[in-house]
């Protein structure tokens, strides 16, 4: 979360004012520490300011760290760089409101190819247990998280990739509002109205009025 370009102990050393990066390479590399109690303790934190019941939840995913060793990277799309790459991806959730924003929650992305090679998890230290789950169904835990911990939240925002997944269900038996994109070919259907509106999104959105 610091504003150093790349996130080496040298660089996190140099802005924290250590003599060398041999503290930071401790807590990150050798210290017993748990990342999801981490996690929680940063939401709590967040929650102090940034509370509000209007509040939306964001949830979208970036491209990380490249390389070949590094845990989760395979060649796959990422926004970030606009095409096909060899990237790590993380799924994250922010929290937004009229107070600010922050970061609450994430998670990478394990593709088929590494949750398929018992021998390529281990070697990267993947927990046991670990195993392969799509983008809507890590933003599926993510809302549950929020949830259970009784974040307080209005409805949440994500763009197509996660327009699936039975995410906008979830939320409705939440009684939480949701803004989900879909792919052009996603089909609709509504019940009860006085006009009945059924087919894909891009057929929809071509019927509409222009001011709508």
């Amino acid at each position: 979360m610091g504003s150093e370009p790349r996130k080496t102990g040298w660089m996190r050393a140099e802005a924290a004012g250590d003599p060398g990066p041999w503290r930071q390479q401790a807590i990150l590399g050798r210290g017993q520490w748990d990342a999801d109690a981490l996690r929680d303790i940063v939401r709590d934190y967040t929650l102090e300011t940034l509370a509000d019941e209007e509040a939306v939840l964001v949830i979208d995913e970036t491209g990380l760290k490249q390389g070949k060793a590094s845990c989760e990277v395979a060649r796959q799309y990422t926004g970030s760089a606009g095409k096909i790459t060899n990237r790590q991806i993380g799924v994250f959730a922010s929290y937004v409101s009229r107070h600010g924003h922050a970061s609450i929650d994430r998670a990478l992305y394990l593709p088929k190819e590494w949750t398929d090679d018992p021998e390529r998890l281990k070697a990267a230290h993947v927990p046991e247990g670990v195993d392969f789950a799509t983008k809507p169904q890590i933003a599926r835990r993510m809302i549950a998280r929020a949830i259970a911990a009784r974040v307080p939240f209005s409805f949440v925002a994500a763009d197509s990739v996660y327009g699936t997944g039975d995410i906008d269900t979830m939320l409705r038996k939440a009684g939480k509002g949701y803004v989900l994109g879909v792919a052009a070919n996603h089909v609709f259907n509504s019940w009860g109205k006085k006009q009945f509106v059924r087919g894909t999104a891009a057929k929809i959105a071509q019927a509409l009025p222009k001011n709508a």
